[in-house]
């Protein structure tokens, strides 16, 4: 495949009200379709779909590994964004005060694969990752 297109990505949930709050209100993601056990949303072009399950634990691996002197989650999912708008989503989840994981900041500065990133941790336990590249050609460069 030579574009990228959407991704889909389904998540357990344990709440569907705290994680429609979340992706809705600290997120800005858009509501698509839904159901009392799920609910689609639309995070910058992509599909994550929330279901709310009963046995879902936080952080259920509760592994990281370390990257650029960060201890990174595994697992975590996230978005590449342009600078303008990562730094947009930065001063919307600054003001609904949600915590980060990793606070916003440059990585491998001076690097090929130099890149802004944050990490922040949903209701259930989600890690996500949002990034910027300095150069956006560069995101699967050696």
């Amino acid at each position: 495949m030579s574009t990228l297109g959407p991704f889909h990505l389904a998540i357990a949930v344990t709440d569907l009200l705290s994680t429609r709050d979340f992706y809705l209100n600290v997120l800005g993601a858009k509501e698509g379709r839904s159901a009392s056990t799920w609910v689609d949303f639309n995070l910058f072009g992509h599909q994550v779909v929330a279901h709310a399950v009963a046995d879902k634990v936080k952080e259920s691996s509760g592994s990281h590994n370390e990257v650029d002197a960060d201890m990174v989650p595994v697992p975590h999912f996230g978005v590449i964004l342009e600078l303008d708008e990562w730094n947009q989503l930065v001063e919307q989840i600054q003001n609904a005060g949600w915590p980060f994981d990793i606070e916003p900041k440059l990585r491998f500065e001076g690097t090929t694969g130099e890149q802004w990133i944050m990490f922040l941790t949903d209701p259930s336990g989600n890690a996500i990752e949002f990034k910027s590249f300095k150069d956006p050609a560069s995101l699967f460069a050696k």
